[in-house]
């Protein structure tokens, strides 16, 4: 059953090792290029919008191509990935470099993308296509749900912009501001429109407290109905 399925067991051993390996860990061991996972995450990316793609595909018969499309790209987001990456443990699994190990690394949304895309990469080289699937579905489910019933929310910064746009041609301005330490980041910010602001909100990256802040503004201006 989909629920039983690891990826982290399935896959080829030596393939997987190298899905966790930085490319800091390779430079500062002097490790072949070929030996950092970037080559598998180049793989696991296309593997991924395929799969990805077909569960979407056959999850809703009945939307069409547009919205599958915003639903796909908000689900192979560094963001999503790393949930389910950090979830199965990958952040236990990588091989860093001394220098990003220091900086919070293992907690980086973009590492564990980039780490998770790879063992898909390792995965579809293993012949494991079939558990990978399975696992995306279960794994993904409730992502899938919750993008779907908000999906409005998500695409907050398009809509204020063709707001903004249709008045006078003018875009709104995002301001943001880091607090908190490397390892908790916090991210808070502000978007203004002809000087003035309009709406705040903090997120834990740069992304969504901006996505946060739109939505706020949607429904300030009335684009948006709560």
């Amino acid at each position: 059953m989909a629920a039983d399925i690891n990826l982290i067991d399935v896959c080829d051993k030596k393939l997987f090792d190298i899905a966790m390996t930085h490319p800091s860990f390779v430079k500062d061991n002097d490790r072949p290029y070929d030996e950092c996972y970037e080559r598998l995450e180049f793989l696991g990316d296309a593997v991924l919008k395929l799969l990805i793609s077909k569960i979407l595909f056959n999850k809703f018969p009945d939307y069409d191509e547009g919205r599958m499309t915003k639903i796909r790209a908000i689900l192979v987001s560094d963001a999503s990935l790393a949930k389910v990456a950090e979830k199965i443990g990958l952040d236990k699994c990588l091989r860093l470099g001394k220098g990003e190990e220091k900086t919070g690394g293992r907690k980086k949304e973009s590492i564990l993308a980039c780490a998770f895309e790879a063992l898909l990469g390792a995965c579809s080289i293993s012949g494991k296509v079939n558990e990978t699937t399975e696992f995306l579905e279960k794994e993904f489910a409730e992502y899938i749900e919750e993008i779907d019933n908000n999906l409005v929310k998500y695409h907050a910064k398009e809509m204020l912009q063709e707001y903004t746009q249709s008045i006078d041609c003018k875009l709104p301005v995002y301001k943001t501001e880091q607090t908190g330490s490397a390892h908790k980041p916090q991210f808070n910010s502000v978007v203004y429109y002809n000087d003035e602001e309009i709406a705040s909100a903090t997120g834990r990256t740069k992304k969504e407290s901006q996505q946060s802040c739109a939505y706020n503004a949607c429904v300030k201006l009335g684009i948006i109905k709560e």
